[in-house]
């Protein structure tokens, strides 16, 4: 049996080899060498638009059968559909209900009818809360083939069943393990080359080399998410000495913004992989990186960063002042130190499409491996950037100010929703001073309807 088995192996031997070679081949030339010149082909743009012709027939397919089956669709709700809320003042709103109850008009007493409005308000912040639902992953009105982004999937036909075992084939069978060699390339080539041009002495040609290899491990990145990425006013990019602030959805906004420019990372020191990443890249370039005891110690991390910038010759920092991932429909409130430091700003607005996949990373819900294995085996990522006019401080404005003003230009360029509220509350409470503000400004009405009584 041995003899006829051996030309069996052997051909079993050829044919795996001539599989690998052809697959590296085809990365090769097809994405590892227009990462490295920054070119594409224009394959994922194809792929994109033939995705978009699948979704809309898919989607119409589901609306006739639910409506053959006299049945309704669910409908998502937008972040302002619950709950109408006019905008209206504290002390208008007293007004009101105090006529409507038949009671006294705001004469600086407190009157019983005041806590229907804290009472209203209160019910509304439970059953529209514009906090948690910035923490949630949007849900799509229309099918996307992915049954993690529609409740509507129970609603499909025969062809459609068809059409979705496909699309599981092609992602988990083609497109993962597509994925996953290019981000082990990705990853792997930039520890390899970040080290060994750290043995390189410091000097414009060790900046060269860090640059473009940076670049090019970066790009790899982004094709291993099959990510499509429209850069929108590039002269507004960032420059050495400055600052790079943006909106946060996803630890990968990162890689979306470094396979366009490179930047100095701000972060914590990791172990494991990630602190082989860390240390190899920090090597080749100047990343500012922190010892846990460090983090919150604001006067060192400061100074850290004041130093950084004072240096022109050193890369734009890059920093996601919201200090935690928000879904993409919102921006919430900027951490004030990165604006004390008075250097430029350069304000980036970040907006994924997701039709294509769910770019929002919810920590509390999955672990950063669950994380990257959904983001690899969605369809695509596709994402628009645009780059602000840079933004400096101005005379009388503190640093809240700043970065509330930076943060709007923001929401305003992406679509966004400007909120006033801390991510933190993703996994704290909230805090007394939030509290003492209405009680303050309740007060406030009260006392001012006094005095201009007393006056009158």
């Amino acid at each position: 049996m041995g003899p006829f088995m051996s030309p069996f192996n052997n051909l079993l031997c050829m044919l795996l080899g001539i599989s690998f070679t052809v697959w590296f081949t085809l990365l090769l030339v097809f994405i590892i060498v227009p990462a490295i010149f920054g070119v594409s082909f224009g394959i994922r743009r194809l792929y994109m638009k033939t995705l978009l012709k699948v979704f809309e027939w898919a989607t119409m397919r589901m609306e006739r059968g639910a409506k053959e089956k006299n049945h309704l669709l669910y409908k998502p709700c937008s972040l302002n559909s619950i709950i109408a809320k006019e905008s209206t003042s504290l002390e208008e709103e007293l007004k009101d209900i105090r006529r409507n109850c038949s009671s006294p008009e705001l004469d600086g007493s407190f009157d019983m009818s005041d806590a229907f409005y804290f009472c209203r308000r209160g019910i509304e912040s439970i059953v529209d809360d514009e906090v948690t639902k910035c923490f949630t992953a949007e849900e799509l009105e229309s099918w996307n083939l992915l049954t993690r982004s529609n409740y509507n999937f129970n609603h499909i036909s025969s062809r459609l069943t068809v059409l979705w075992g496909l699309g599981v084939v092609i992602r988990y069978g083609f497109l993962l393990p597509l994925r996953l060699t290019l981000a082990i390339t990705g990853v792997g080539l930039l520890v390899v080359l970040t080290a060994m041009i750290g043995f390189l002495p410091n000097g414009r040609m060790k900046n060269f080399l860090s640059e473009k290899v940076h670049l090019m491990c970066y790009r790899i990145c982004v094709r291993a998410l099959t990510a499509i990425i429209t850069y929108h006013h590039s002269e507004n990019k960032p420059k050495n000495g400055g600052i790079c602030v943006a909106n946060h959805t996803s630890p990968i906004d990162v890689i979306i913004l470094a396979s366009d420019g490179c930047y100095a990372m701000v972060g914590q020191i990791h172990g494991g992989l990630m602190g082989l990443i860390q240390r190899s890249m920090v090597k080749a370039c100047p990343h500012i990186w922190f010892e846990r005891s460090e983090v919150k110690d604001r006067h060192l991390v400061a100074k850290r960063l004041s130093d950084h910038v004072k240096d022109k010759s050193k890369l734009p920092i890059l920093i996601f002042p919201e200090g935690t991932c928000i879904n993409n429909t919102s921006v919430m409130m900027f951490k004030k130190g990165s604006f004390e430091i008075g250097s430029t700003v350069y304000p980036v607005a970040i907006k994924y499409d997701p039709r294509f996949g769910e770019a929002f990373w919810n920590s509390s819900q999955f672990g950063m491996m669950n994380y990257l294995l959904r983001m690899m085996s969605s369809w695509a990522i596709v994402c628009s950037v645009w780059y602000l006019p840079p933004m400096i401080r101005q005379e009388g404005e503190d640093a809240m100010q700043f970065a509330n003003r930076v943060k709007a230009a923001i929401a305003r360029q992406g679509g966004l929703v400007d909120l006033l509220w801390d991510g933190g509350l993703k996994r704290g409470k909230v805090k007394d001073t939030f509290k003492e503000e209405q009680q303050k400004l309740y007060s406030k009405i009260l006392v001012g309807t006094q005095e201009v009584r007393s006056r009158s």
